[in-house]
């Protein structure tokens, strides 16, 4: 176990992670068939390769949100180290 507390964003990471991974799978899915000339998948099969750069998405977001924790933390700490309370807002 880590000894760090789970940032906000760390479930959106994951989560596109899974997203991402069965994009590609749909991905390579979709392609197949055009390279070895079988017949091709339904639409349906090619929506789902979509899902590649919305795990993508999701899981930059969640960096972008464990960024921001992370920034707010070590202000915090700054403040308490120099005794100046709560850190000015803005």
């Amino acid at each position: 176990m880590s000894d760090r507390p789970d940032d906000p964003g760390d479930v959106l990471v994951r989560v596109g992670g899974i997203v991402f991974g069965i994009g590609m799978l749909a991905t390579v899915a979709t392609f197949v068939p055009l390279f070895l000339d079988l017949t091709r998948l339904p639409t349906f099969a090619y929506w789902l390769s979509m899902l590649m750069p919305l795990g993508l998405l999701v899981a930059l977001v969640g960096l972008f949100a464990n960024a921001r924790s992370s920034s707010r933390r070590r202000r915090a700490r700054q403040a308490a180290a120099t005794g100046t309370g709560t850190a000015a807002a803005g």
